[in-house]
């Protein structure tokens, strides 16, 4: 069996790390968080050149590498202020797109690109309007030096249809070839070429977003996807009792709409033997953990299966995490915000898996500790 393996780094590059939590040097200082998605998770080699580039970079902190093996995917996580990071998404993607190869790449995540997706969030001090200017940067960079074709999407995106990553990848790397040379599908920046080494990469602006993974005790994706159609925003396509489409008077296939705002889901596997709903939170404070686990639970049951774990891709802010514990607890007024963390520790199955360690795992608590290599 392969199972999907978590390497995880916390690293600083400054001598006095970073503090949102307490204010650190300066409460008005600006930072500005990047989590950039390379196309490789099992070449650790390839993973430590990137984050040997980022930590080169002054005045960033790397807090978070998420390796994932079945994904074939890693996710990093760093943090500060807005030119040093752009410095940092620029240089690291640069390194990833001369070190892997989208012609040999296969993974359960979707994919169009060596550098997949890199995204630009305020944190403090900062706003969605100057994370649009970074992305337009790193998109006219990398485009003009490496000749990568460039979406852009998010709070950043030009068009409605490019607001939606889901709605750019669609069709993934293999439907890159053909989608390119589309009008509509002309990239905002580079050539409407493809590529085939390195694909095409999606830059922009949104606000905080969990990536979280709630597993069932199954080896059925359907069953993950039925769930993840049920909950996430979009919903499902509405069918005949023939299995056919059901159009609108416009002609496009009309949908029942899930029960949370906010909220990405599909059906995944997390190894061969554990299917899972994989989700994206857009807005925690609309869509929190709390109600996804336990709707996820709700319908679980309701097909006979159960939940049995759940994960974290990333780093959360920590009223993610008060949120769900205060609704864990009954008397959560009289409790510590670490009180409350382990709570949602526990209520979440954060900790099935393996140990779950929320210094490293919560933004603020992350960075108050300074950093260290695990």
């Amino acid at each position: 069996m392969i199972a999907r393996s978590i390497i995880l780094k916390i690293h600083t590059v400054d001598e006095n790390p970073l503090d949102m939590k307490a204010g650190a040097n300066d409460m008005n200082e600006v930072l500005v968080e990047c989590v950039p998605n390379f196309s490789e998770g099992r070449d650790t080699e390839i993973i430590d050149k990137i984050t040997n580039c980022i930590l080169s970079v002054s005045g960033v902190s790397l807090l978070d590498v998420d390796m994932g093996y079945d994904f074939n995917r890693t996710v990093i996580t760093i943090v500060g202020d807005p030119e040093s990071v752009l410095i940092a998404a620029i240089e690291s993607s640069k390194i990833a797109y001369s070190l892997i190869n989208m012609e040999n790449h296969t993974g359960e995540h979707s994919r169009m690109g060596a550098v997949d997706v890199v995204p630009f969030i305020p944190l403090s001090n900062a706003s969605l309007e100057l994370c649009t200017e970074l992305a337009e940067r790193y998109a006219k960079e990398i485009s003009s030096s490496c000749g990568i074709p460039i979406y852009l999407y998010g709070h950043a995106a030009r068009t409605k249809d490019r607001k939606s990553l889901p709605n750019i990848r669609r069709g993934e790397y293999e439907g890159i070839r053909k989608k390119i040379v589309l009008n509509q599908w002309q990239p905002d920046y580079g050539p409407s070429i493809f590529i085939p080494k390195s694909g095409v990469t999606a830059t922009g602006s949104r606000n905080m977003l969990i990536a979280f993974n709630v597993n069932l005790n199954t080896s059925d994706k359907s069953l993950a996807n039925k769930i993840s159609g049920i909950i996430r925003t979009s919903g499902i396509l509405i069918k005949d009792s023939n299995g056919s489409k059901i159009l609108d008077e416009n002609g496009k296939p009309t949908r029942s709409i899930g029960i949370f705002p906010s909220l990405q889901a599909a059906g995944w596997m997390y190894d061969e033997n554990t299917a899972q709903v994989s989700m994206n939170l857009l807005d925690y404070n609309i869509t929190g953990l709390y109600e996804v686990t336990e709707s996820i639970k709700m319908e679980a049951n309701k097909i006979g299966l159960e939940v049995i774990s759940s994960e974290l891709v990333g780093l959360v802010p920590l009223k993610a995490f008060i949120n769900a514990g205060k609704l864990y607890e009954t008397n959560s007024e009289s409790l510590s915000d670490k009180e409350l963390v382990d709570a949602a520790i526990t209520g979440l199955k954060l900790d099935i898996i393996g140990e779950f360690f929320p210094e490293d795992n919560i933004i603020e608590w992350s960075m108050q500790k300074g950093g260290k290599e695990i």
